[in-house]
Parts: structure tokens; C-alpha cells; sequence
């Protein structure tokens, strides 16, 4: 803009610089009642500069058209959609004004002015508005190719729009400018890759003009803004693999560019690596949680329970790093029961048990596992700095990534687990989060129960079960089922198979002890009352599904279908497995037994769709109903007249 005198473009630039003053400083100390002040001062401002170069363009006989306004509007508007094509990225490369020419840069000033303009309707909530302005930027930009002297417009306003759609729930439009900006970045970098103009420029003084280094980072952060809001689109789309991907590229370039919140950054690390978990890649998992344990270090010390009290700063300050890092321990918790989850699943025989043949060919096949994870290391996307590498490479050789193969290796990530178990436990204390306290419980419970897999002491192994019960059972009886029904269920249903496993691993070690001779009245003792703690808990479960006048459903909902029909199969195993030398009580028991069969059998009959969830249970109910009056005729036949 050439007929431009120096002070008339130095006030348009004082202008520019207030603007954002008001935008990114004074508006955080507007009122309540008055909360974007600042922001619609800012506004005024940018209208101010928009007329100022719309009449220098006016002076110069140009008659360009970047204030038309586009299709908008809440409802039965027209969607700009962006579809992701080539050939669109390529003709905003091949046609139009060259960037740098009058004409391209007045188009660029007048686009940014627009770009600025839609993101302050969109911050103070005038969607529409800010919509619009956003499209007359992309009108501006239409005219011109792609260069160093505007591409960080063309990626910053369509990061703005598919940020615009995404909020609308509009995914696929939000999808079509996101993956137009990606596009448009890479072939930059591949053509060009020069430090491009930032948008502050077109505003500032030769004297306030950014570095190259200053212009390449702003440059690089869009870009890494793009693939942040591209991973919540896939995700949204179902598409979680290429979320995965676009969010690990994005945590990795905000540590290079060292733009990022260590607790958020470390969060959002420890959120993808549950990801990588689900789908059985360990290494990548541990990787992102040794990064989220070591980054979420930079934001500090907790402050003391003493400095929290003095300042409601650092109180708040103290609740988030506490919080957080008790989030990130639940996720490595995750990491250890899962990997040894998956572990008892390749290792187990059909009947649950350790089958030795499969460890040993697997421990066989571990070497070349090793070399497997080195080569996998190397190509990897790897978190870190100069600061930081070394920090995450030492706690991830703490707990490794490969699937455990016996007691030894499954007690050390065990181990691991147990001290993330004690962590998020001290935030997530009974008193104030239950529903927390509780899922870390089970989640310990349930490490204990995948250790006991790999434990070949039976004694030992009923002793990794008690511990399961001495911690949930306390916690399950002083829960209010009217509070938290769902989470007694699973709790009762959970004791009542540890009592069970209990109950099989005292028989077993005491038929193993002396297999020639009956089993002795302690032992008898002792498994009755196991057997009978576990019926208890499994009849406790059934009751929590009868009406308030106990009465039972007659149809059971699809969520407690299973778990309802299975708990009467146990609890019918239960009452024929106790051990009773008398007679009448011997049929008592087997009365109760068959009851329990022929009520899954009957459920079953009148409720097709149930038969589905439990053909193994109700064919040997089935069985057992046909069975189950003979023996107990039998044993009737036994009994005295007089008894």
C-alpha cells in the first residue's frame, strides 16, 4: 500500500498492537458482569483498521470485494464444507495473486483483519458473526497462491472454522478444513519451507517484525494446533488408531516447540497411552506414561496443607498436581493389570490354570520378542528432549513391556502396580470419592488375582485371594445400596467368586496332603464356611434385584442377565457341594440346590433370548434337574422312618 504515509501505517499498527493487548491481556480482568469489555474494544479497533485499509485500497481505484458476507445463520444455513481434495490444495498453490504482490498483500492485511475479526465474535459467543467474518477471509485468501507471505493465514482461519464445525457437532465439515490446513502445510514445507509471514507481521513496524526463528515456531505451533483438533475429529468419527497417531504427533511437536502445561501435557500422555494398552502395544504404552510421570515433575512440588490454607492460589494449585498425578497413577495401574491380564490369557489352559507347555514354547520365542522391541524402539515416536530423555528411559526400564512368563517377572510389575495402587489412593480417599476409591480397589483385587495365576503354592495362592477379600469386603458392607447399587453388585458378585476360588484351592491342598484318608473336621470346617461365604454373597447379589417388598423380577434386564443366571448356577453348585454327614441335612441341601437349577432352566424356557447368554450353565442345569430328585430319593430312602 504504497500511498500509505509512514505515520498513517504507524497508527493502524498502534491500533493493531492495542487490539491484542485488550484480546490476550485486559480481558482477563473483566468483570463478571461485564465479561468481554475488553473484547468488544478490540473489536472497534479492528473495524477501525478494516475501514482504514478498505480506504487506501479505495484511493489506489482498487475495488476488491472482501466485505460480501457469506451464507450464514443458526439454522437451514448452507455449510461451506471443505471437502479434503488435491486438487483443491492445488489450486490455491497454482492460481490467484502471487503473494507477494500489492494486490496478494492487500488481500492478505484485509484477510487477517477478517480472521481476527471471526475470532473475536467467536470468543465473545456470536457464532454466526464470527463465521462470517472467518469465510470473507477465506473469500480474500481465494484470491491468492499459497505463500510464504499468507500461508499461516490460510492455516490459522481454517483451524478456526473446523474448530467453528466441530463445536457444532458438525464433524465431517470440521474434517474437510482441518485436513485442507494439513495439506496446505505439507506441501509448503515440501516447495517452499522458508520462515512464512506471521499475521502479527502485517501489523507491526519494521522495527517490531518477528525473528525467523520467532516466525518459524508460531508457524510450526499452527500446524501443531491443526493435528490437535484432527485427532478430536477422528476420535469423534470413530476413527481411533489415526486419533491416536495425530495425538502423539502433537504432544511430541509441543515438546520440541516447548509450548505445552506439564500437567495437561502429561495427562493427555497418559490418556493415549490407555490406548496403546487396549490394543496390546505395552512398549508404546509405557512410553507415554514414563513421559507423563517425568513431565508432570516439571510443574513442581505440591504445595504443603500449610501453604494451601495462607493462599487460595496455591490450595488450588495443590488439589490440581495432587489430583492429576493420582489420575496418571490410575493409569499406570491400568497398564500393570493389563499387561498381566493379557498374559493369563495366553498362558491359560481350559480350565484356567497355568499350561506349562505354552510358557515354556513361549519363554523360547521371548529372545526374538526382545529384538522385536529393540527394532520396534528404534523406529518409534519417541517423547523427550535433551532435558528429558534420559529421565524417561530410566523409568521405563523400571517395568517392562513384555508379557510376563512366570511368578518372578508377573511379582514385579505386580509390585509396580501395588505402589501406583497406595498413590491414587491418597487423593482418592473413601471420604469424598467413593466411586473412585472403590474402581481402585478392584483394580488392586484384581492385580492380586493375576498374580495368584502365576503363584504354584496353592497355600500361598489362597492367601493372594484373602487379601482380596480382607480389602473389598469391609468397604462392601458399609455401602449404601440406595447410593451405590451398582457398585454393591459388582462388589458382592466379586466376593463371592474370590470365596469360591478359596473354597476349590482348600479342597485341593487338602486332598493333595493326604490323599488316602478322609478329610479331617478342621478342613471340613474350614470349607463349608468358605462355600457357604460365597453362597451368601451370590444370594446377596440376587436379593439386590428384588423389589422393595422382595420380591423377584420376572424379567431380568439385559445389564443383570448373566451375572443373575450364573449367580443362581453357583449358588446351586454351592449347596450341593457342602459337605454334611447327616442325612436330612444332606437333602436340605440338595432341595435348595435344585431349586436354584430349575429356576435357570425355567427362566430360560419362558425367555428365549436368555438362552444365548448361558448355554454351558443351563445345559448342566438341564442335567443336574433330571439328576438331582434321584440322589435325593436315594438319601431319603436312607433315613429312618422316625427321623
Amino acid at each position: 500500500m504504497a500511498s500509505v504515509s509512514s505515520d498513517e501505517w504507524r497508527a493502524i499498527c498502534d491500533k493493531f498492537t492495542n487490539a491484542q493487548n485488550l484480546t490476550v491481556v485486559e480481558s482477563l480482568n473483566d468483570p463478571d458482569n461485564d465479561p468481554f469489555r475488553s473484547k468488544y474494544k478490540a473489536r472497534e479497533l479492528l473495524r477501525e483498521i478494516y475501514c482504514s485499509l478498505k480506504s487506501f485500497e479505495a484511493g489506489e481505484g482498487e475495488e476488491e470485494s472482501g466485505g460480501e458476507t457469506g451464507e450464514t445463520g443458526e439454522s437451514g444455513e448452507q455449510l461451506p464444507v471443505e471437502a479434503p481434495v488435491d486438487g483443491q490444495t492445488e489450486e490455491a498453490f497454482s492460481q490467484g495473486f502471487c503473494g507477494d504482490s500489492p494486490a496478494g498483500l492487500r488481500a492478505a492485511k484485509l484477510g487477517a483483519v477478517e480472521y481476527y475479526l471471526g475470532v473475536n465474535h467467536v470468543d465473545t459467543e456470536e457464532l454466526s458473526a464470527g463465521q462470517e467474518h472467518l469465510m470473507n477471509c477465506m473469500k480474500l485468501l481465494g484470491k491468492c497462491r499459497v505463500s510464504s507471505e499468507n500461508v499461516s493465514l490460510f492455516i490459522h482461519a481454517r483451524n478456526q472454522l473446523g474448530i467453528l464445525w466441530a463445536g457444532r457437532d458438525e464433524t465431517e465439515t470440521a474434517q474437510g478444513f482441518l485436513e485442507t490446513a494439513e495439506s496446505i502445510y505439507q506441501r509448503y514445507m515440501k516447495e517452499d519451507g522458508s520462515p512464512p509471514t506471521d499475521m502479527a507481521d502485517y501489523f507491526s513496524t519494521e522495527e517490531n517484525q518477528l525473528t525467523h526463528q520467532e516466525r518459524t515456531k508460531r508457524f510450526e505451533l499452527a500446524y501443531t494446533h491443526t493435528m490437535y483438533y484432527l485427532a478430536q475429529v477422528y476420535k469423534n468419527l470413530g476413527e481411533t488408531e489415526r486419533a491416536a497417531i495425530y495425538c502423539h504427533s502433537t504432544l511430541q511437536r509441543q515438546l520440541k516447540l516447548n509450548q505445552f502445561n506439564p500437567m495437561e501435557w502429561a495427562l493427555n500422555a497418559a490418556t493415549l497411552s490407555q490406548y496403546y494398552i487396549t490394543k496390546g502395544r505395552y512398549m508404546e504404552g509405557r512410553h507415554c506414561l514414563s513421559a507423563a510421570t517425568v513431565i508432570s515433575g516439571l510443574a513442581g512440588e505440591v504445595p504443603s496443607e500449610a501453604a494451601a490454607q495462607e493462599s487460595e492460589t496455591e490450595s488450588e494449585r495443590r488439589e490440581q498436581l495432587r489430583q492429576k498425578r493420582a489420575e496418571i497413577a490410575r493409569c499406570w495401574i491400568k497398564y500393570c493389570l493389563n499387561i498381566l491380564q493379557d498374559s493369563k490369557k495366553l498362558l491359560e489352559d481350559s480350565i484356567g490354570e497355568l499350561d506349562t507347555d505354552r510358557q515354556e514354547e513361549m519363554k523360547r520365542g521371548r529372545r526374538l520378542e526382545e529384538e522385536e522391541e529393540e527394532k520396534e524402539r528404534k523406529s518409534a515416536m519417541l517423547f523427550g528432549s535433551e532435558d528429558t530423555f534420559d529421565s524417561i528411559a530410566s523409568l521405563e526400564e523400571k517395568v517392562r513391556c513384555l508379557l510376563p512368563m512366570d511368578f518372578t517377572e508377573a511379582r514385579a510389575i505386580f509390585l509396580v502396580g501395588q505402589n501406583y495402587v497406595t498413590e491414587a489412593k491418597e487423593y482418592f480417599q473413601m471420604d469424598g470419592y467413593v466411586t473412585d476409591h472403590i474402581e481402585i480397589l478392584q483394580d488392586h483385587s484384581s492385580l492380586f488375582r493375576s498374580l495368584a495365576f502365576y503363584e504354584e503354592d496353592l497355600d500361598r495362592r489362597c492367601k493372594m485371594h484373602k487379601r482380596r477379600v480382607d480389602m473389598m469386603e469391609p468397604v462392601c458392607m458399609e455401602l449404601n445400596s440406595k447410593y451405590y447399587l451398582m457398585i454393591r453388585r459388582q462388589m458382592m458378585f466379586e466376593l463371592a467368586e474370590t470365596y469360591n476360588e478359596m473354597m476349590d484351592l482348600k479342597l485341593t491342598l487338602a486332598n493333595r496332603q493326604d490323599e488316602t484318608e478322609s478329610l479331617d473336621n478342621h478342613t471340613v470346617k474350614k470349607f463349608n464356611n468358605l462355600c457357604s461365604a460365597s453362597a451368601k454373597y451370590f444370594q446377596m447379589f440376587l436379593d439386590s434385584l428384588c423389589s422393595p417388598e422382595g420380591k423377584q423380577p420376572e424379567h431380568l434386564e439385559e445389564e443383570v442377565l448373566r451375572p443373575a443366571l450364573v449367580a443362581r448356577f453357583r449358588v446351586a453348585r454351592l449347596y450341593s457341594r457342602l459337605i454334611c454327614t447327616s442325612p436330612p441335612g444332606q437333602v436340605e441341601n440338595l432341595d435348595k440346590s435344585l431349586e436354584h437349577y430349575k429356576y435357570v432352566v425355567d427362566y430360560c424356557d419362558s425367555h428365549p433370548e436368555a438362552v444365548a447368554t448361558v448355554e454351558t450353565e443351563l445345559e448342566l442345569s438341564r442335567e443336574m434337574v433330571g439328576l438331582l430328585p434321584l440322589k435325593i430319593n436315594r438319601i431319603k430312602a436312607k433315613i429312618p422312618a422316625n427321623n
